[in-house]
């Protein structure tokens, strides 16, 4: 039988702090919902190493086999906007397991893939689950914390999630290296068996009034999530053929239209839209999303560029690369859990600021590359780029969470995430096409081309600043 949602602790029980102390159970629940957004995160980036292996057992073109990526990432983009309104009208707990289950019995079938296209439809039933996971179990997480324990719980618990991205290639070029490409997808059956079988303990029932029967927003759903899978789909063949080819320009302005009617749509219907732009008239709800997107641009964006320094330019292999992503994963995973802490004491905007501030000082030795940065100062600047990311991350979270009402928050961590996830495509398109025309103006010193690159790079880690003024200086409280 399932327990119940944590609840707060009594007003004598608080620390000498001022804030109440983190319930286990909180911490349990949190630590199984990160759980399953780690193995979502690992699966978008484990597979990219393992590419080749694929298609020597399997055969096809290396156009055909980018969709193993594509494909995965696409249906994350198509489902993201529907975990809300699932949420509300299944319950979160049965729409999350149902989603862990979905990814796992996807990891299943990849492994037994016996053709490239088995692979990829298999890849995109994997992508439904993973695309619901992270913001159903955000939701799910942000009803149970409430505001005052919210800043603090995603400040312990983002760290392995911030990890995910940087360890998806080193395991992967591991068991590539060791194994057979089939173990990327059969490492997860266990650890997602487990996670199922500790869930059923450990995540809540649903409240009342979360178990709403309104109808799909069908007319939505049939513009926005073509819309995001377009704009996502055109933005990455914009980085491979260029922002003019017409793979690029077709999606983009069809992605274009679709999305504009989506917003007329959801903002003149009478019902419930699939994702609800009125909460974007919420101060706090509005800076805190449009903080996502932003960061999801530099931190996404970097994340493309900085593996292909180190194994362009450094001539890393794909593991060695991954590991010296890891001061960036480990300075984030440091710092969040004292910015959670501080959100909940005093408030989102001090603690955002300070973030960006950290990013910009971690970003600038990047833009000198090119005149020979020592090992050491990269590694320290990755670092200090990572703890402004951490600083930014769990005051973020807690902002949009804070602004919503309780039985809003499904759909508010819907918006969040799709935010998040545009945001990272915008941001690796522009910085790969920097770094294309980059590599073309400095033949024969890459290292200058990624300087200049990370250059742009740092003009876009100052966009942060706009929406980071218009936080709340004090502790958003609307759960009751």
């Amino acid at each position: 039988m399932a327990t119940q949602a944590p609840t707060r602790a009594p007003a004598q029980a608080q620390a000498p702090t001022g804030l109440t102390p983190l319930d286990p159970r909180l911490l349990r629940l949190g630590g199984v919902l990160s759980l399953a957004a780690v193995l979502a995160g690992l699966d978008a980036t484990i597979v990219s190493v393992g590419i080749d292996a694929v298609g020597r057992d399997l055969g096809g073109p290396l156009s055909t086999l980018q969709w193993v990526s594509t494909g995965y990432l696409l249906a994350i983009s198509i489902v993201m906007p529907l975990s809300g309104w699932a949420s509300d009208r299944f319950g979160g707990r049965t729409m999350w397991l149902t989603s862990v289950a979905l990814f796992v019995a996807g990891s299943v079938l990849c492994g037994f893939a016996w053709s490239v296209p088995a692979l990829i439809g298999f890849r995109i039933l994997q992508g439904i689950g993973g695309g619901m996971m992270q913001p159903i179990g955000q939701g799910i997480l942000a009803q149970a914390a409430g505001p005052d324990q919210l800043g603090r719980i995603v400040g312990v618990l983002v760290a392995p999630v911030l990890f995910a991205p940087v360890a998806g290639p080193v395991i992967g070029g591991a068991i590539v290296q060791d194994l057979d490409w089939r173990w990327m997808f059969f490492v997860n059956v266990p650890v997602g068996l487990v996670t199922l079988l500790v869930a059923l303990r450990v995540v809540p029932k649903d409240s009342p009034h979360h178990t709403g029967r309104e109808r799909l927003d069908w007319l939505g759903l049939g513009l926005l999530s073509p819309g995001l899978a377009g704009l996502i789909f055109g933005l990455s063949s914009a980085s491979d053929h260029g922002a003019g080819s017409p793979r690029a320009l077709l999606p983009l302005i069809a992605s274009a239209l679709l999305l504009l009617g989506y917003g007329v749509h959801a903002l003149t219907t009478s019902r419930t839209p699939l994702i609800d732009l009125r909460l974007f008239a919420r101060r706090g709800f509005a800076a805190a999303t449009t903080n996502s997107f932003l960061l999801g641009a530099t931190l996404y964006g970097s994340m493309l560029v900085l593996p292909l320094y180190f194994q362009q330019v450094q001539h890393q292999g794909a593991i060695q690369a991954g590991l010296s992503l890891a001061p960036q994963a480990l300075g984030a995973a440091l710092i969040s859990y004292f910015a959670g802490r501080l959100t909940d004491r005093i408030g989102p905007r001090g603690v955002i600021l300070v973030g960006i501030a950290l990013s910009l000082i971690g970003t600038v030795p990047l833009v000198f590359l090119g005149a020979g940065l020592p090992g050491w100062a990269m590694l320290a600047a990755l670092a200090v780029r990572g703890a402004g990311i951490g600083a930014t991350m769990a005051p973020g979270m807690a902002t949009v969470y804070g602004s919503v009402e309780r039985h809003e928050a499904p759909r508010a961590a819907s918006a969040l995430n799709v935010m998040n996830r545009v945001g990272g495509s915008i941001g690796t398109a522009v910085l790969a096409l920097i770094l294309q025309a980059q590599l073309g103006r400095h033949t024969g010193h890459p290292a200058a081309a990624y300087g200049a690159t990370f250059a742009w790079a740092l003009a876009l880690s100052v966009l942060p600043v706009l929406p980071a003024l218009a936080f709340p200086t004090n502790k958003t409280r609307r759960f009751s």
